[in-house]
């Protein structure tokens, strides 16, 4: 399972009010990548698959690929507003080793392709 904190929820609500676009959820992934091997990405999506998963929430689903279930299951979704910037943080209790910046992890079992950072 996928949580999202009060402070992301409304976050991510707001950017879809933004867009206009009632058909817009938000999806979570893992790609390999990143200095540890593997990268999380977070967008705004409206494309569904059939390898896709729906978690409905009160204002969005939260939808990711079969797939990566078992390097987002248990992670913790929120937001951190930083001096005049904020951004998403990720606890991922899959994660074995994260980079210095938390953006790539890798687990106990995979670890992925490493790549630099952008």
């Amino acid at each position: 399972m996928i949580e999202i904190s009060k402070k992301a929820k409304s976050v991510i609500h707001q950017m879809i009010v933004e867009k206009e676009s009632a058909d817009l959820f938000l999806r979570v992934g893992v790609e390999d990548g990143g200095c540890s091997g593997l990268s999380y990405t977070i967008k705004m999506d409206d494309l569904l698959t059939e390898e896709d998963e729906i978690l409905p929430t009160e204002f969005f689903n939260i939808v990711w690929d079969k797939r990566t279930f078992d390097f987002l299951n248990g992670v913790k979704i929120d937001y951190q507003n930083q001096g005049m910037t904020g951004g998403f943080t990720i606890d991922n209790p899959n994660a074995k080793a994260t980079c210095g910046c938390g953006a790539s992890f890798r687990t106990a079992t995979y670890q992925g392709s490493r790549k630099k950072c952008d």
